[in-house]
This record gives C-alpha cells, structure tokens and sequence, in this order.
C-alpha cells in the first residue's frame, strides 16, 4: 500500500477544518454535530475521526488556528525596532482585528471559543493560557514604553499591559455586534487616552 505524503494528510486535516469552521460559524457550536462536519467536508466517518475523536478536538483547533494570528501580530508589535509608540502600536492591533471581524474574521469564532471556555475546563486552560500570552506582549509594549519615557517609571507595566489588550477584544466586540465604531475612531480614542 503506497505511503500517504505529509502534504496531503495536512490537505486533508484542513478541509476538515474547512468544514468545521463553515459549519460553527453558520450555525455555532453547540448546534453543530460531527454529522454535520462530516457532511460538510463530504468525507467517510472513518477519514474526519482518523484526524480529530471528537467535536471538542475540532473546537480546540478551531481555536488555536483562530488565535494563531494575533499572537504573531502582537508579537512583532512589541519586537519592533525601533520600539513603536504606544498608539501607533494599538493602532496596528486594531488593524489585524478589525480584518478578522469579516463574515471569515477569526474572531467571530473566537466569541464562540470564550462562550464555550465557561463549560469546558480543557479549552478555558488553553484560552487562560494564550490569553496570558498577549497580556504578557502587551506588557511588552508598556515596559518598552516606559523605557522611552511615554509611560511614567512608576506605572505598573502588567496592569497597562492587560488594559491596553483589553481594548483589542473590546473594539472586536463592538465592530460584530454592534457595527462599530469603526477602526479610525477606535484608534483616535486611545491616542487621546493615552495622551491623558
């Protein structure tokens, strides 16, 4: 029997994904069953349970691969040479939320992913986990802040940190739920509180 290549089992693995995705975001994920995603990826049941056990596999990757993004994007904000002020670099957080807000956008999979963190321990500790992760980059910023004199010396850099990346989830929120405001506002407000 010929050997399947790596290629195709990640092709594989990614339109069940594919599927998944279509199927969470059309009717969430509660309403969703392996039926459904099976149906979806037009696979046997033997081909999407050789990949993911169970629904709550499908939701944790679902997860990972909808926050994967942003912890790059967070990551080069507060790697950058030189450091970038703080509202240019909220700025371009904005940016990257506001382009995964769309009818495709990762973070209206992410709404679901925290709705569905309240019931299931395992995906709170990842989303716990990855979460801490942005603060922590977020913190970054503010300590990088600090350094250049934008930030006063005494000010806590953690606690900036955690509210400045509460802003992030914050504008999300508003842009798909609400319908804005839209990111041009939203970045105009934080420069003037950060001036305050």
């Amino acid at each position: 029997m010929p050997r399947v290549s790596d290629e195709h089992l990640a092709a594989r693995r990614q339109q069940i994904l594919d599927a998944a995705y279509t199927c969470f975001s059309r009717n969430g994920f509660h309403s969703t069953s392996m039926q459904d995603v099976i149906a979806e990826a037009n696979l046997s049941v033997g081909a999407v349970y050789r990949y993911f056990k169970s629904k709550t596999d499908l939701v944790t990757a679902i997860a990972e691969a909808a926050l994967e993004g942003a912890e790059d994007v967070f990551g080069e904000l507060t790697a950058h040479e030189p450091p970038l002020p703080l509202a240019e670099a909220m700025d371009r957080a904005l940016g990257f939320a506001d382009s995964q807000t769309g009818p495709r956008g990762a973070l209206r999979i992410a709404i679901q992913v925290w709705a569905e963190s309240l019931r299931d321990p395992a995906l709170a500790a990842f989303v716990a986990e990855k979460y801490g992760r942005f603060r922590a980059l977020f913190a970054g910023l503010a300590r990088r802040a600090q350094e250049n004199g934008e930030l006063p010396a005494d000010a806590d850099p953690d606690a900036i940190g955690a509210a400045l990346f509460g802003m992030v989830p914050g504008f999300a929120l508003q842009r798909i739920l609400a319908n804005g405001p839209d990111r041009k506002t939203y970045a105009e407000a934080i420069r003037v509180l950060l001036k305050g």
